[in-house]
């Protein structure tokens, strides 16, 4: 077998590859073994009409034909192994010549994973943010809790903001009553604004078994983009009373007896978790760096086949929820569907060249990923998606995912190395610790049960910069960083790389 490749641009080859008749032998073989079972032939027993009988029954270019559909996608695969070739996506096939009993030859162009040129990695600094709790936000903390502990007490007067009502709801279009927009004893804090726009303000002034009718525009089911007459009827009112702020709520409320040892503890849970922020600030600024100082081609039809994939599943998306897209882009502020798009395809080109540079950082560094690495990240993912550890794994098995796992893994030590070797300072001149960012899971002197308690209490602190942190990557949010801060920081950085480019990890 022949084979050359063409380059035709930094992200895309043609190989030009001749095939002996005696390399198509497996090929022949699998498409007779086939048609023996298909074809009946009088005078011959099922599975053993002769080869040169059946070219005379199907006709020897059927046969030709379906051999060369067979051959080609291994020798195609063959000649991409031996020549270590990173394809992407699907190659456009042509059958260049076909002589029978002599060569089969075809082209394949296909685009591949551009040719990277590293910047300098010896240097590399970033600033960050400088780590300062507020007594506001401890304020806003410490309220979080006193809501928690607040009682409802029944009142004898029209509904207030802040009032927990019961509501009785009816809606209608064009005099019909709409299954879906009926309820009734359904709890509603007013002024909180979280079902439909007017509802607060019909409710607010209403006593018990009083009623208001408003109009609000539907946004879901087969009236989305209409607008309803919503009928709702206040059953009860119950005003919220707050606990006072002192040390028996303290002692109530938590493990501490006075309400300034609660307001300490809240201090220090807010410093832990802006220190975390400070570890995901600092990959997100290195990720920005490394796209800045590195010229990344990126593959002709790429980003648009991905694009074009995500808008067709959220088109299936809406479509069961009953939105439309002009529904979907309002709700979301978007201007047109041009500006979503364009939106879009910025995300889906940045996270295409993220991948491709750490791609190239593990190839430099010879990163290889062993056992612990792919347990450690199933173990990390599992817990995202509230799953066993072993039901991950199965579903990576099931959906053929294993080899973009295993290489989104790599990519994840690729970032975690180049954050460990960068310099990170706040915005006052002081050095970064990552290994402060670490959980100390064991401590010197410390027992099981100290250990437990101090990874919970570190897990509570990591959850909570990660919601504040990448509140816009839900997914993403809730991992914390495990064995190392840098790992659990490339995870999120290389995930929407490897989500946007399914197609290139499957190739």
């Amino acid at each position: 077998m022949k084979s050359t490749i063409e380059e035709l641009g930094p992200t895309r080859v043609r190989m030009a590859i001749e095939v002996p008749w005696g390399d198509l032998d497996h090929a022949f073989g699998e498409v007779y073994k086939e048609l023996k079972k298909q074809v009946r032939v009088p005078g011959f027993r099922p599975g053993k009409v002769p080869e040169r009988v059946l070219d005379q029954r199907v006709g020897r270019p059927v046969v030709l034909e379906q051999v060369v559909q067979h051959a080609i996608p291994e020798v195609y695969s063959e000649v991409v192994r031996e020549n270590q070739v990173r394809v992407l996506g699907q190659p456009d096939i042509e059958v260049t010549r076909l002589d029978d009993n002599d060569t089969l030859a075809f082209t394949a162009e296909v685009d591949v994973a551009p040719k990277i040129e590293l910047p300098s990695l010896d240097d590399l600094a970033v600033t960050v943010d400088d780590v300062e709790v507020t007594d506001e936000e401890i304020d806003e903390q410490v309220a979080v809790m006193r809501e928690r502990f607040a009682m409802l007490t029944a009142v004898e007067r029209a509904a207030e903001d802040g009032d927990h009502v019961s509501l009785d709801l009816e809606a209608r279009v064009d005099d019909e009553v709409l299954e879906d927009g009926t309820t009734s004893g359904m709890s509603y804090e007013v002024g909180s604004g979280s079902l439909m726009e007017g509802l607060d303000d019909a409710v607010r002034g209403l006593s018990a078994d009083e009623s208001a009718t408003f109009r609000t525009d539907l946004h879901q089911g087969p009236y989305a983009g209409q607008q309803a007459d919503v009928t709702v009827t206040v059953r009860s009112v119950k005003a919220k009373d707050l606990p006072e702020l002192d040390d028996e709520f303290a002692s109530t409320a938590s493990e501490f007896d006075t309400l300034a040892e609660l307001r300490d503890d809240v201090r220090t849970r807010l410093g832990r978790a802006k220190t975390m922020q400070q570890g995901a600030q600092a990959r997100d600024k290195l990720v920005e760096h490394l796209l800045e100082a590195t010229e990344v081609p990126v593959p002709e039809g790429l980003v648009a086949r991905e694009v074009e994939w995500r808008n067709q599943s959220l088109s299936q998306e809406l479509q069961r929820a009953g939105m439309t897209w002009e529904t979907f882009l309002q709700a979301g502020g978007v201007e047109s569907r041009e500006a979503y798009d364009a939106d879009l395809s910025k995300q889906v080109e940045e996270a295409v060249r993220t991948q491709f540079i750490l791609d190239a950082v593990a190839d430099a560094r010879e990163i290889t990923v062993d056992n612990d690495d792919l347990s450690a990240q199933i173990m990390a993912q599992a817990s995202r998606q509230r799953v066993s550890p072993e039901q991950y794994a199965q579903q990576l098995q099931q959906g053929g995912n294993i080899a973009e796992f295993v290489a989104d893994v790599r990519r994840t030590k690729a970032l975690a190395q180049l954050l460990e070797q960068t310099t990170i300072t706040d915005a006052s001149g002081n050095t970064v610790d990552l290994d402060a960012l670490r959980p100390q899971t064991v401590r010197a002197g410390a027992g099981s049960e100290d250990a437990e308690e101090t990874a919970a209490e570190e897990t509570a602190a990591e959850e909570t910069a990660a919601e504040e942190t990448a509140a816009e990557t839900d997914a993403d949010a809730d991992e914390a960083p495990d064995a190392e801060v840098a790992d659990a920081a490339a995870v999120e950085a290389t995930e929407g790389a490897t989500e946007d480019t399914e197609d290139v990890a499957k190739s």
